[in-house]
């Protein structure tokens, strides 16, 4: 029989995730796509509590606000460029941004104390890394999380190292012994800098995330070997289309998630889509 895709075996998992788990998922876009379709099945899941984040460096430092609880302030608060004059910080994403300080420290420090709570008691993370670029502050040498539309030249811009990163994620995963870490590098493509910036950033993630002590789901291989195929792609070429996500969806469940609570998954997702779904004309 004549082959047509490459096919990725995503082993098992060691310590699978169940719908009794708390499970906290940080990291990029595909973690957002991932996560809120956990939460649509049943899954107990706080997704990306700062908003989407992108390089391991914003991921840990995230998790160190999670543990502190320190508040946002009013020094934390930036305008942001490109003429929006919305408020936001460089700690979350730009979904975040509010007209004023007081509604974005009102709801960032809301959203803060429920997943610092959330955290406590979760025993499952999954975090997705999307990139190795990141974005450092001249004026302090910070990583940001987001550049917030500012002008480019208040940024550096540089890759991390495999041992930087992997150093990071170890001591992530080690300094909450309490908790079951699942990684994975996001199959959406980040092609700002070119296609071979792309392909080290994604190396140097992977390379990385081979010295961690902790379980790894192969979403961007399968999308890269077994899903080789602009079909596959959703109109901008960069992200999953729908047929993907599904697809990487099903290998999720059947790698990552207890077979026992798989049929329960099934008709929660059923319900979810009768839910979704509006009729053309409103009952009386």
């Amino acid at each position: 029989m004549i082959k047509l895709s490459t096919p990725v075996f995503a082993a098992p998992m060691p310590a699978r995730i169940s719908l009794q788990d708390k499970i906290m998922v940080l990291g990029s876009c595909f973690a957002d796509a991932v996560g809120k379709r956990m939460q649509s099945v049943g899954f107990d899941a706080c997704v990306n509590p700062f908003g989407t984040l992108y390089n391991p460096v914003s991921i840990y430092n995230s998790v160190a606000r999670l543990e502190s609880e320190v508040e946002f302030k009013e020094k934390d608060c930036i305008k942001m460029g490109a003429g929006t004059e919305l408020i936001c910080s460089f700690s979350h994403h730009s979904s975040f941004a509010r007209p004023d300080k007081e509604s974005f420290l009102k709801n960032a420090n809301a959203s803060l104390a429920q997943a610092s709570a959330f955290w406590k008691k979760c025993n499952k993370v999954i975090v997705t890394l999307g990139t190795a670029m990141v974005w450092k502050s001249v004026s302090n040498g910070e990583v940001v999380s987001n550049c917030l539309k500012r002008p480019a030249d208040e940024f550096s811009h540089e890759m991390l190292g495999v041992a930087q990163i992997s150093k990071l994620l170890q001591m992530l995963v080690k300094s909450h012994p309490d908790k079951e870490f699942i990684f994975t590098v996001s199959p959406i493509r980040h092609l700002g800098n070119g296609a071979h910036t792309n392909s080290l950033s994604k190396a140097t993630l992977l390379l990385a995330l081979s010295k961690v002590d902790a379980a790894y789901f192969p979403a961007y291989e399968i999308m890269l070997d077994e899903l080789r195929d602009y079909r596959f792609y959703a109109e901008d070429l960069l992200h999953p289309s729908k047929v993907a996500e599904d697809i990487i969806w099903q290998r999720f469940l059947d790698s990552c998630v207890v077979p026992g609570d798989i049929s329960q998954i099934a008709l929660n997702e059923k319900a979810a889509r009768r839910a979704a779904h509006r009729p053309i004309h409103e009952q009386p």
